[in-house]
């Protein structure tokens, strides 16, 4: 998983594609899934393919043409770019970024948080050590 991979807006309705599949796609069975919007055949084959580079997706060969899937789940991608920007950050700054975030957060989010918090101690695993 590439460590910063934002995605841009069509990048990312292609993913939820693959990631609501669950499976690989063709370009085709992508374009027919993609009824909101009026695309042209290419242009999905385009972004597939640069979202192949970026390693958001791998590929395989299906007789002519190439299958698509998803290189990680939609929350194991989320998490990468929620962590990215932290791995930048000195331990110090990656508190007040943490503080920051955290202060701004709806008490659904900060439910959310003490809730996986929980999870994680309750299954003995203990987040990864920073720098």
């Amino acid at each position: 998983m590439p460590k910063n991979a934002i995605l841009g807006d069509l990048e990312q309705a292609i993913m939820d594609v693959l990631w609501t599949d669950g499976g690989a796609l063709t370009v085709r069975e992508v374009l027919d899934r993609l009824t909101a919007r009026d695309l042209a055949y290419t242009t999905v084959m385009t972004v597939l393919s640069r979202l192949e580079t970026k390693g958001v997706t791998t590929r395989e060969r299906d007789g002519r043409a190439w299958r698509y899937r998803a290189a990680a789940t939609r929350e194991s991608m989320t998490a990468q770019a929620m962590r990215g920007p932290l791995d930048d950050l000195s331990g110090e700054d990656r508190q007040a970024a943490i503080l920051h975030f955290l202060s701004e957060a709806s008490a659904d989010d900060l439910d959310a948080v003490r809730a996986a918090m929980a999870e994680v101690e309750a299954k003995g695993d203990r987040p990864r050590r920073r720098r």
